[in-house]
């Protein structure tokens, strides 16, 4: 019997403040794929639905709290497992925010952005292949 390949499932956000503008996360310079721009969340942990670990990541990446109901899936990217390295499949939720001001509490920057100017950011392949599904045409 073959082995299956393993995976890791990342949460991410997109986070839009009511007037067009959404929400994307340089990543700090020291890090892999250090200066792209993605999309916040992280890891889900285990005992974590997605929802919450993407509720538990935006708060200690941004400092706010949204609520889990408030966060609705948009859709999924994956990447290929290669040799000695899990494969990756991100889920991509949105919400809206008019909150408190939000912050890049683990290094990097954040800034809002129109989803034109989105699609000219140096992003991550995986984020790329998101932001074309969440603001493609119906």
């Amino acid at each position: 019997m073959a082995k299956n390949p393993t995976w890791t499932c990342v949460v991410a956000l997109a986070l839009n403040d009511h007037g067009g503008k959404w929400l994307m996360h340089r990543r700090p310079a020291d890090k892999h794929h250090g200066g792209l721009w993605e999309f916040p969340g992280g890891k889900v942990e285990n005992g974590e639905t997605p929802r919450v670990a993407l509720v538990r990541e935006i708060r200690e990446e941004l400092g706010i709290a949204l609520g889990w109901e408030t966060i609705s899936p948009v859709t999924f990217a994956e990447e290929v497992p290669v040799a000695g390295r899990n494969g990756i499949v991100i889920l991509l939720y949105k919400a809206a925010w008019d909150g408190t001001a939000v912050q890049a509490l683990e290094g990097g920057e954040v800034a809002w952005f129109t989803p034109q100017e989105i699609a000219g950011l140096a992003k991550l392949p995986l984020d790329i292949e998101l932001a074309q599904h969440l603001f493609e045409k119906p």
